[in-house]
C-alpha cells in the first residue's frame, strides 16, 4: 500500500461502486434505492448479471437496469466526484436506449 503523498499508479484505472455511480448520475434518489435494485437482480454490467451494489464500474461499461417502469441502457462516460445538479450528472453517461429509439 502506498504511503502518504505517494503518486497514484497511472496503470490503475479509476473505478467506483455501482450503487454510488447510479446515485451520482441521479438515476436513484439514494444509494440505498440503487442497492436494492441491484440486489433484486435488475442490473447488468456489460450484459452480465450483477447482484453486488459494491461491484466496481469504470468508464466504458454499459449498464442495463430498471428505473421505475423503464429499462435503461447507458454507457458510463465518467465517474464523477459528487452528486451534482442534473446537467452535471448527464455528462456522466450516454443514454443508449434513447439513441436506439430514434432509429
Amino acid at each position: 500500500m502506498p504511503g502518504p503523498g505517494a503518486r497514484p499508479d497511472p496503470n490503475v484505472q479509476p473505478q467506483l461502486r455501482l450503487d454510488k455511480w447510479l446515485f451520482q448520475a441521479r438515476f436513484f434518489k439514494g444509494r440505498d434505492r440503487a442497492a436494492v435494485m441491484v440486489l433484486a437482480g435488475h442490473c447488468r454490467i456489460n450484459s452480465q448479471h450483477c447482484l453486488k451494489p459494491g461491484h466496481a464500474v469504470v468508464p466504458g461499461d454499459v449498464l442495463t437496469f430498471v428505473q421505475a417502469d423503464h429499462v435503461r441502457v447507458v454507457r458510463i462516460l465518467a465517474l464523477g466526484h459528487r452528486r451534482g445538479p442534473a446537467v452535471e450528472a448527464q455528462r456522466l453517461y450516454d443514454d443508449l436506449a434513447a439513441a436506439s429509439d430514434l432509429e
